[in-house]
């Protein structure tokens, strides 16, 4: 009895020990960090046309117009101060700010519903090209998210990539693939058969050995 009332707070040490440190990881990663933007690094547009400049973000918990913060940002150059062009208002949702470079050029394209900021610029100058900044903060969430897009204007669209050698290299290995997978199973097979004429051997083998024991308890027998 004495021994096995030694033995219970040792067992339960690691238990604990894991609830400890399960708690300073939820503490130290819990809610504050459930904020993601998604959004893509580059963006052409050519000259002269509209193009959407998407923005989407996750979050653990939904978003309450009483709380949420939300704005688009221009930059000429990383070093420049952001100019904002769009921001959330309570009541109004998402509105533009006419400013002198965008005028009413922009307008909201997305869906708060489904956590979906994007807008769409028309008319591209190229004075446009830049640094777009989407910024989000969706409270309890305690740190704010933000998307960062750079935008080219040109004056023409780069030609399609060529996927032959892409198409090529995925051939070959696809070819090789499917030998060595074949392969695997020629192998397979030859093993299994080896194995079904060892067992067929060794069958024969016991099968004889029986038979000779077998004839000799009858003579035995006969002799006497």
């Amino acid at each position: 009895m004495t021994f096995t009332a030694q033995q219970e707070p040792k067992r339960g040490m690691p238990a604990i020990r894991l609830s400890i440190v399960g708690l300073m990881l939820f503490m130290m990663v819990g809610p504050g960090s459930s904020m993601d933007v998604q959004v893509p690094q580059q963006i052409n547009a050519l000259n002269g046309t509209k193009v959407k400049i998407t923005c989407t973000f996750n979050s653990c918990y939904k978003m309450e117009s009483s709380k949420f913060v939300m704005n688009w940002t221009f930059q000429e150059t990383r070093n420049d101060t952001g100019e904002m062009f769009m921001a959330y208002n309570q009541k109004k949702g998402m509105l533009p700010l006419r400013t002198e470079r965008f005028g009413d050029r922009v307008v909201f394209a997305g869906n708060l519903d489904k956590n979906d900021l994007s807008i769409t610029l028309s008319d591209v100058q190229m004075e446009d090209e830049g640094i777009y900044n989407c910024n989000v903060r969706n409270p309890p969430d305690r740190i704010q998210g933000q998307g960062t897009i750079q935008l080219n204007v040109v004056t023409e669209l780069p030609p399609p990539r060529d996927s032959t050698i892409a198409v090529a290299i995925g051939a070959a290995v696809g070819g090789i693939l499917a030998l060595l997978i074949l392969s695997m199973v020629v192998v397979k097979c030859l093993r299994h058969h080896r194995k079904q004429e060892l067992v067929s051997e060794e069958q024969k083998i016991e099968e004889e050995g029986k038979l000779d024991p077998e004839g000799g308890a009858e003579e035995g027998t006969k002799q006497c």
